[in-house]
Formats: C-alpha cells, structure tokens, sequence
C-alpha cells in the first residue's frame, strides 16, 4: 500500500464532500519513496492539495472548481499538521514556503519555477533526514 492509497483511506474515513470525490485508486506514482509512512502521507497530502489548485490531481476527482480549491486548502492543512506533530518547525517552513512559492510562480504563469521549488524542498527534507516524533529534523 502506498501512501497515496493511505492518503485516500484517511480521506475517505472522514467522509464528507471531500471523501465523495475520491478516486478508487488513485492516478500516478507516489511523490518520495523510502521516507517514513508518515512522512511519505504527508508529502502526498501536500502535493494532492497543490495539484487540486494547479495540476491533476491523482487522489480527489471532481469538476467543482470551488470543491477543488477547497480540498486542496484541506490537504495543505492536513499536511503541514501531520508535520508538525512531528515537532520540526524548520520543515514546517519548507513545506509553507513551498506552497506560498509555488502559488506565487503559477500567479507569475511560471509553472516550472513551481516544480523546481517542489524538487528543491522535496530534497532539502530528503537530505535532512526522518526523525521520530518530537526528535525535531524531517
């Protein structure tokens, strides 16, 4: 099971709008493999709530426009929550400015300059490490 298939059930066991547009299995590769199960989830969380606002989403299908943004709102936040119980504030601001740095390079229509911050952070938390929670250092 990969951590988009964890992303999927998680979402699913909360019901809701969100839980009613879920693929059945979700399209494409995961983002990192090899990192902790909960690190992996919450990449993936991250990453499906940028490709709802910018891309193509792999884990929520829905033509609503306004359900897309707000589902990604939703997986940002549940992302960055997971990150934070594991008590690394420096990744915690990777992961936000990621997302404030890509959302700035899709308004400047730069979609590659969003891709290389998604690759340069994925990296930057790769290199730093998988703590275990509360040990600080993703």
């Amino acid at each position: 099971m990969s951590a988009l298939d964890d992303l999927t059930s998680e979402l699913r066991a909360d019901g809701g709008l969100l839980a009613a547009a879920l693929n059945d299995e979700p399209v494409g590769a995961p983002l990192q493999q090899g990192a902790r199960a909960e690190v992996e989830l919450l990449l993936e969380a991250i990453r499906e709530g940028y490709e709802l606002h910018y891309g193509e989403p792999r884990v929520v299908a829905t033509e609503d426009p306004d359900l897309a943004l707000l589902a990604g709102d939703r997986l940002y936040a549940l992302g960055l929550e997971k990150l934070a119980a594991i008590g690394d504030l420096d990744a915690v601001r990777t992961l936000s400015d990621l997302i404030s740095s890509s959302a700035r390079a899709h308004a400047e229509q730069d979609p590659a300059r969003a891709e290389k911050a998604w690759t340069d952070a994925v990296s930057e938390l790769h290199r730093a490490g998988t703590p275990e929670p509360g040990a600080g250092g993703l």
